[in-house]
């Protein structure tokens, strides 16, 4: 029990820390390599949307520039690769995380006992068809740091790709327990709804979606998974309501875009088609 409330103020803590680091770095006359990745992770906690990407992988592409041993700023370039793809948040979706693997392999090179890299790695891997290998990478992460909640999280999306959704659930609690006010808690609620939308537990899903954009709002694939089972429910109303505030969020949305992951099931393809998503 004593590790576990540790494990939980710890992953509190970091989130504030950050936070509070990238305030103190705004007011820097001269910012040095790790103001700058501080401001660069403020910027990704905010959300997984466009504007939030592009303002953190500025920030980390100086730290690098500053200091080109800055390993963790190099680390963080590579999560906004990797998160840009991963939410469909551009047409280069491919090239987004094959520069998001070629970067964390440099970073695993040079620490290749990092928990943050592999559940980083993990990810590229399972967004890429090699979940197998990506569930690997998660599970080195947990034995480096048991306490990695990002990386609990991570696997419970794997299984939704490995046609196991009903163990999602158990992962994400398991994340929000651990780090119960992270800044990446919507995330999990995200996974935790696709898994209950695969299930066919509709009414379930749309319950999670909402939680996650009431966690964060500034994300707009949450709103499209919300869109496309409000649709399937025959909520067409409602479900064009979300689609809209998806397409403010992320304009150049598209089925297409969607589609190119290879990973989508029809039913939330067809889902998102009656809320209204552009084809693309």
């Amino acid at each position: 029990m004593q590790d576990e409330i540790v494990a939980r103020l710890a992953n509190q803590l970091g989130t504030e820390l950050t936070s509070a680091e990238a305030h103190r770095a705004e007011r820097a006359s001269n910012p040095d390599s790790m103001d700058l990745f501080f401001q660069g992770l403020a910027s990704l906690n905010k959300g997984i949307n466009l504007e939030n990407m592009v303002q953190a992988r500025g920030y980390f592409e100086r730290a690098v520039t500053v200091d080109p041993d800055n390993l963790d700023a190099l680390l963080g370039v590579a999560r906004v690769d990797y998160s840009v793809g991963a939410a469909y948040l551009s047409d280069d979706r491919d090239a987004r995380l094959a520069a998001a693997e070629a970067e964390m392999a440099k970073v695993l090179s040079l620490r290749p006992n990092n928990a943050l890299a592999h559940e980083i790695m993990g990810g590229i891997l399972i967004e890429t068809k090699r979940v197998g290998q990506g569930i690997a990478e998660f599970e080195r992460a947990l034995a480096l740091d048991p306490n990695l909640a990002a990386a609990h999280g991570a696997i419970g999306l794997a299984k939704i790709f490995v046609g196991r959704p009903e163990e999602t659930g158990a992962h994400e609690s398991e994340a929000l327990r651990l780090s119960p006010r992270d800044s990446f808690a919507w995330l999990w609620l995200h996974f935790a709804g696709a898994a209950k939308m695969n299930l066919g537990a509709e009414e379930e899903a749309v319950a999670l979606f909402r939680r996650s954009i009431e966690n964060n709002r500034t994300n707009p694939l949450t709103h499209f998974f919300l869109a496309a089972t409000l649709a399937n429910l025959g909520k067409v109303e409602e479900s064009r309501a979300e689609a809209k505030a998806g397409l403010a969020l992320d304009p150049g949305f598209s089925i297409g875009r969607f589609r190119s992951g290879g990973q989508a099931g029809e039913f939330l393809i067809e889902g998102m088609r009656k809320a209204g998503v552009p084809e693309g």
